[in-house]
């Protein structure tokens, strides 16, 4: 069984997507249309912006989104049994399982872009990479770094790779104790906010309003979703979870290995990069994976040899 998976922020590059709308007809029609409902080129910040540009969350998300939706689009659902993306990526996910419609996607992931990088300025926050810690341990850490703010696992991305989230002075205390608790690496990144930590509430408030206004229909294939680690078809369990993943967790480690307990062998990541591909393999070694970002990489999945 195979499943489609999508990234999520951190996945972007300057030019992305830009051989997928030159080559194929329905993809330029799909980005175009993306170009009017904005009121803006959200194309011409993919194809020749920056690096600045395509940095800010307002811009980073539907980029990504558009990318890998284009793709999906002209991959089609046959033969797709599952869906997952990782945090952004849930609503790639969602849009290609038929929950949400294109227009409607468009909006929101526009939005959450916008609420979160304002949230980011209102609440500022960091996030760091703890790597070679086992997982059991993050609780004690987060418990310790705890008495300087709000931290928490913002991302179990795979075995022994977990990124915090929360206060600046939190997060660095965790920095700074993750060795002695067994980490690898400890390293804070570079972000515009502490995003999967309740320093996004701001943004659950407004994003839940957006949702408010917009369709969400049952998904015509299970979708994996970030908050509960399950496949999930129900359209009133879709709006819950896609509310509470702003400020929740992100179980991408556990979502993988559900999809596997469920039957998935073949992940095929759709969109921009390798970095899901990673994860997946350490997460499952029997899992087979492949990517498709580019125009080639599309030809050779409608055409294989």
């Amino acid at each position: 069984m195979k499943a489609f998976v999508f990234p999520g922020q951190g996945s972007q590059y300057c030019g992305m997507g830009r051989d997928i709308y030159d080559q194929f007809p329905e993809a330029k029609a799909l980005m175009d249309r993306a170009n009017e409902i904005l009121g803006y080129s959200i194309t011409d910040i993919m194809f020749t912006g920056s690096e600045d540009d395509l940095k800010q969350t307002r811009y980073t998300q539907l980029a990504i989104f558009l990318h890998s939706y284009a793709a999906a689009m002209l991959l089609g659902r046959e033969g797709v049994s599952m869906a997952a993306g990782h945090s952004l990526g849930e609503y790639t996910a969602l849009c290609f399982a038929g929950a949400i419609s294109f227009e409607d996607a468009v909006r929101l992931v526009a939005k959450r872009g916008e609420l979160m990088q304002n949230a980011g300025q209102v609440n500022p926050g960091t996030m760091a990479a703890i790597i070679g810690m086992d997982d059991s341990a993050i609780d004690g850490l987060l418990e310790e770094a705890g008495a300087c703010g709000i931290v928490q696992a913002a991302n179990f991305n795979s075995p022994g790779q977990i990124v915090l989230s929360g206060d600046i002075a939190a997060v660095r205390k965790a920095v700074e104790l993750a060795p002695s608790k067994g980490a690898r690496m400890a390293k804070e990144l570079v972000v515009s906010g502490a995003f999967h930590s309740p320093l996004m509430k701001p943004a659950e408030k407004e994003l839940a309003e957006t949702l408010n206004t917009m369709t969400i229909r049952d998904a015509e294939i299970p979708v994996c979703m970030n908050v509960v680690a399950k496949p999930v078809t129900s359209a009133s369990e879709i709006r819950a979870n896609l509310i509470s993943q702003l400020t929740s967790s992100v179980l991408w480690s556990q979502s993988v290995q559900a999809m596997v307990d469920s039957g998935i062998t073949e992940f095929v990541e759709v969109g921009p990069q390798k970095v899901l591909q990673g994860l997946i393999k350490r997460i499952s070694k029997a899992a087979q994976t492949a990517g498709v970002d580019t125009a080639e990489q599309v030809a050779a999945m409608l055409n294989p040899a």
